[in-house]
């Protein structure tokens, strides 16, 4: 799989204003997302590292109680195992990264 076209992928929306395309590399998941204004994650936390990259817009992400901002430009790393959440502050875009990869998702 060296090439992934992810304009012909599935669009899935796990939660409420987030639409994401999924693909899996033998060692990691990667979700291109579409999201919307006012939209958000619960708490939670998984076994995966995960990397928020943001391409458009802005999002609120909150680690083990610690809120910071992801924009363009800024890279946010919520490390295995621990406790965040999320709240879309416009619409946007950005690309999270999951290692490894996380099977629940398709």
């Amino acid at each position: 799989m060296p090439t992934v076209d992810t304009s012909t992928l599935r669009v899935v929306e796990r939660l409420p204003g987030w639409r994401g395309r999924y693909f899996h590399s033998p060692n990691m998941t990667f979700a291109h997302y579409d999201f919307t204004a006012g939209a958000s994650v619960h708490e939670h936390f998984h076994p995966q590292e995960e990397v928020y990259t943001v391409l458009e817009g802005e999002i609120e992400v909150n680690i083990d109680g610690v809120s910071q901002v992801a924009r363009p430009g800024l890279v946010v790393i919520v490390p295995s195992g621990v406790r965040h959440s999320l709240k879309a502050r416009t619409n946007g875009r950005a690309i999270i990264v999951d290692y490894p990869l996380r099977r629940d998702f398709d």
